[in-house]
């Protein structure tokens, strides 16, 4: 079990890797188009339509594919006081039931997302001629990032593996 777990661990650390360069991709890009936006506003006088809907969507992308590698890394909010003068083991039942809670928000994302990604697909952005689900896209990808991400927790720890907190430098596995 150990070994198959981290061949996931593996696997999904690339798509974490490629999921926040996707995220820093997209913020530079958001940064550039907002830039664009302002120059060609107050330097040229003219107004580009399509650079702020643009940026919300790359926003979107970046949020919430950067949440779900943060899940994953062990980044995301938690209040660690109790655990100090717990013994260890409660603090993995503690952990677990944490990962759990984070994974049943990523499978709500997923769900509630891809419902609303499916009703507006229809719509059209009219500024961008997109269809309207594009813009739940990132939260429905985010979703089940942070669900598969939050069940690689869980059985990293199931394993015997460590899994990362913040704060904490990686352990040599």
């Amino acid at each position: 079990m150990r070994q198959g777990m981290m061949t996931v661990a593996v696997t999904l650390g690339h798509v974490a890797r490629a999921a926040l360069w996707v995220a820093g991709i997209c913020l530079i890009l958001m940064t550039l188009f907002i830039a664009v936006q302002v120059f060609s506003r107050y330097v040229l006088g003219t107004s580009q339509t399509w650079t702020e809907p643009t940026a919300i969507l790359l926003m979107g992308w970046f949020i919430f594919l950067g949440a779900a590698v943060g899940i994953r890394e062990g980044y995301h909010l938690s209040f660690d006081v109790l655990l100090y003068v717990l013994p260890e083991g409660a603090g993995k039942v503690l952990h677990s039931l944490s990962d759990i809670a984070v994974g049943a928000f990523g499978a709500g994302m997923l769900w509630y997302g891809a419902e609303l990604m499916i009703r507006t697909w229809t719509a059209v952005m009219p500024t961008l001629g997109l269809p309207g689900g594009v813009a739940f896209l990132p939260v429905t990808l985010g979703g089940a990032l942070v669900l598969i991400f939050s069940l690689e927790r869980l059985a990293r720890r199931a394993a015997g593996l460590h899994t990362m907190r913040f704060g904490e430098d990686a352990p040599v596995e």
